[in-house]
């Protein structure tokens, strides 16, 4: 199997007695109030997901990783992992203290060692890594509401962030190697999505299958747009669209923590880095990989990989165009094997899709398995008389 990042596999999820000890020292210390964002972060630490990363980024780090797109040791390494405090709270830990980490009612999760607190400069990093100054980029529109300073040092984390949501799919990467030992897969495929899977992304994903031992359909869990679909829904869809279309003993659904930047390029090397720690050895890299708006080229996601060298990274990229139903063909396919105009393709954005739900529109079985279209008329009906 794949080894995680950097050779080993942080775990920074402290359990028993440590646990306590950690949590009773945390009531005491003063405490910095992370955003839902920041505590997909502190989860993503403490699970290992992260690794080798052992906490929030320390200026060395911060700026090789917007530099050179590695860290301070020359790993590659492309998004900033940061902790933002307001100038206030900054001036308290010049000393270097152990601050507890909470969310925004106070309920604490962990320690942080304070190594060291720097000022950020917001533009650069917004042109760095999200290509764009504009707010109307939401990488960027969050850049603008966080505290001037970053915090950067090792977590201690006693209480896992989000424990208690969707416990079931919520497998760390320990989990995942030992099921994928298990099931004896030596290649597995990792899918990132933010949304319902499609009849595109299936296609996508059984060609992958074709030539590995297993999928890990591993959907975002942390925080998106917030037009996206709920991820209570999307789970309904994904349990559905495996139970009736794939084969059981191939596909692994997992929930992965982080939240989505939409930093395009950048942010597709890091999905796959995350995937390599969770046991995957392949990655599927799609037209325009979290991309948003046109802030990036269509296939920026895929030529970043050339940036690196053979291995370096130590997962293999799975490059796809964008698939569609052709009726001509009779069948799925991509503009690499069908040699049919716009006419004869079903394809829908994300926008179309949604308005189609909103105003009671029925989408095309080209489009998506009418098992999850049912599901997903359904929560928007429901939606519809709750609002």
């Amino acid at each position: 199997m794949n080894e995680p990042y950097g050779g080993r596999l942080v775990n920074r999820l402290a359990s028993g007695e440590a646990a306590a000890k950690l949590e009773a020292e945390a009531r005491g210390l003063r405490a910095a109030r992370l955003n839902p964002f920041e505590l997909s972060d502190l989860e993503m630490l403490a699970i290992g997901a992260f690794s080798p990363l052992e906490g929030f980024m320390t200026r060395a780090d911060y700026t090789t990783v917007l530099r050179d797109l590695r860290l301070a040791s020359g790993l590659p390494w492309t998004l900033p992992i940061t902790l933002a405090v307001t100038s206030d709270v900054a001036k308290t830990l010049d000393g270097g203290p152990r601050l507890a980490l909470a969310d925004a009612v106070g309920q604490r999760y962990g320690i942080i060692q304070v190594q060291d607190v720097y000022r950020y400069d917001r533009e650069a990093e917004a042109r760095n890594v999200f290509r764009t100054t504009e707010t109307k980029h939401p990488g960027v529109a969050y850049l603008a509401t966080r505290g001037e300073f970053y915090v950067g040092g090792p977590v201690e984390v006693f209480r896992r962030p989000n424990d208690d949501a969707f416990r079931a799919w919520r497998l760390t990467p320990e989990d995942t190697r030992r099921i994928f030992a298990e099931r004896g897969w030596q290649r597995i495929v990792g899918f990132q999505t933010r949304n319902p899977v499609h009849r595109a992304h299936e296609y996508i994903q059984k060609t992958a299958l074709e030539i590995v031992d297993g999928l890990l359909l591993h959907p975002i869990s942390g925080e998106t747009k917030s037009d996206d679909v709920s991820l209570e829904v999307r789970l309904r869809c994904y349990q559905v669209l495996l139970e009736h279309y794939y084969p059981r003993d191939r596909v692994l659904l997992s929930l992965n923590p982080a939240s989505m930047r939409y930093a395009g390029p950048r942010e597709a090397i890091f999905h796959a880095l995350v995937r390599k720690n969770f046991g995957c050895t392949h990655f599927i890299v799609g037209r325009d990989h979290a991309g948003v708006g046109k802030y990036y080229g269509p296939w920026d996601a895929q030529k970043i990989f050339d940036e690196f060298k053979p291995g370096e990274l130590g997962i293999t990229p799975f490059f796809f165009d964008n698939a569609f139903y052709c009726r001509r063909c009779n069948g799925m396919a991509t503009p690499k094997t069908c040699a049919h105009d716009d006419s004869a393709r079903v394809v829908l954005s994300g926008t179309q899709v949604r308005a189609m739900l909103q105003n009671g529109g029925q989408l095309p079985p080209e489009f998506t398995r009418p098992e999850v279209a049912r599901v997903l008329h359904e929560a928007y009906r429901t939606l519809a008389t709750t609002t």
